[in-house]
């Protein structure tokens, strides 16, 4: 079960804090992202639509209030995506990018933010753009929580998708199966929680990769 603690560690979790070192829960998020584009074809951006699981989103959704019962306006959880978001930054939003060269692409706060609440699940829409446009012919575009404490997983229909740049292609790559060692490992996280300074789960990173002519 998640536990309050009196010490922050918001992970993109909302309104929720959690000992690591008493519990090690899996938040579920389902994810679309569209690469930005410029007229004068360099990427811009990134925007995201990510679906909590249901489980996850009745918890967090606790204490907000609302009109009617069983929805929710994007005004009335304009103040739970702001705490989202500001809870993102310290962790760079899940989201890590590099061009064809090896050179790390750096974005910065989070734009155009707000949640709405479907079919039980709230989904955090926003837009992450670069602090600089990149023009390299080939971009990797990676989200994972490098702690393995939040699970990602592609959307089923259309994960991703491009914005501006019709001359380009993208693909995305899904994360590989763990080994018998890595599943091991995976179930001693209870024990021994990683921290967000971990690579490990970059190795279960989904991938979206860019290429331009």
């Amino acid at each position: 079960m998640i536990k309050r603690t009196c010490c922050s560690c918001a992970i993109l979790l909302l309104l929720l804090s959690v000992n690591r070192t008493e519990a090690h829960p899996h938040v579920w998020v389902t994810f679309h992202s569209d690469v930005l584009y410029a007229a004068d074809g360099t990427m811009t951006g990134v925007r995201h639509a990510w679906t909590f699981d249901e489980m996850f989103s009745a918890y967090a959704l606790q204490g907000t209030s609302h009109a009617k019962k069983g929805q929710y306006t994007r005004q009335e959880l304009a103040s739970l995506a702001q705490t989202n978001v500001d809870s993102l930054k310290e962790y760079d939003y899940f989201t890590y990018a590099r061009a064809d060269d090896g050179k790390k692409l750096k974005f910065g706060d989070a734009v155009d933010y707000w949640l709405d609440y479907k079919k039980a699940a709230l989904t955090l829409h926003f837009t992450l753009p670069l602090k600089a446009p990149a023009s390299a012919k080939a971009i990797k575009i990676e989200v994972y929580d490098p702690s393995i404490f939040v699970d990602f997983e592609f959307a089923k229909d259309g994960p991703v998708s491009l914005s501006g740049a019709p001359q380009c292609v993208v693909s995305y790559d899904l994360p590989h199966q763990p080994t018998p060692a890595e599943q091991a490992r995976l179930s001693q996280l209870d024990a021994v929680p990683l921290d967000a300074s971990s690579t490990y789960g970059e190795i279960f990173a989904n991938k979206i990769l860019v290429k331009c002519p």
